[in-house]
């Protein structure tokens, strides 16, 4: 769905610069430092609105979080979420996913989150997805040597296709849910997408995943 143009945005993410962080590349292996805090981090790649990572947020009290999401009309609404949440431990990136490496120090992520990502279904899309070789090269750079990525889709074709990627890369798949809902996960918080998704009738799929020893 288009976003809807929010010429206000600049000024107001100007104004929550504590919570959207700018230039983030400035704090690259200082993230806890940011935090205030020793916490593990956890990342989610493409946090759109910011259900999910608030939801998360709230069930792990004692895990920082930081969202990145491109589009800027997009992690306004996250912020205004973030905002009205009174969650300390939430920060938002309005980055590009393409350069994790120059925002994030080898090993400095727990935990990644990839949430109903765009499919690029036209073959020469490839690239641009997500669990394309080129973006799990940068995830097991920052990731810590046991940390875990999760994948969560609506797509039965980008899941095929990330099952494929992930193995070819030799990552260790621990699950591979064909319906994630029908096993009554309570751990598991939803995305706006998902919601509406699975209130349709659609299924869920989730993959969890770790990178081989290096």
């Amino acid at each position: 769905m288009r976003q809807r143009h929010k010429p206000w945005a600049d000024e107001f993410l100007e104004e929550n610069n504590h919570l959207v962080i700018p230039s983030a590349t400035e704090h690259r292996l200082n993230w806890q430092k940011v935090f205030g805090n020793d916490k593990p981090i956890h990342l989610e790649v493409g946090t759109g609105k910011g259900q999910f990572i608030i939801g998360m947020a709230k069930q792990y009290p004692d895990v920082n979080f930081i969202g990145i999401e491109i589009a800027k009309s997009v992690i306004v609404s996250a912020t205004e979420k973030v905002i009205a949440s009174g969650l300390d431990n939430i920060l938002l990136l309005n980055e590009d996913a393409s350069e994790l490496r120059e925002m994030f120090g080898e090993n400095e992520i727990t935990g990644i989150y990839l949430n109903f990502s765009d499919p690029w279904p036209k073959n020469r899309h490839e690239k641009r997805r997500l669990t394309y070789r080129s973006f799990l090269e940068q995830y097991e750079e920052i990731l810590e040597q046991d940390g875990e990525l999760i994948f969560k889709t609506d797509n039965r074709g980008l899941f095929e296709y990330s099952l494929v990627s992930f193995n070819d890369y030799g990552m260790k798949l621990e699950e591979v849910n064909l319906d994630l809902h029908a096993i009554d996960d309570e751990t598991n918080v939803m995305t706006e997408y998902e919601e509406k998704f699975s209130a349709k009738g659609q299924v869920i799929y989730r993959c969890k995943a770790r990178f081989g020893s290096r």
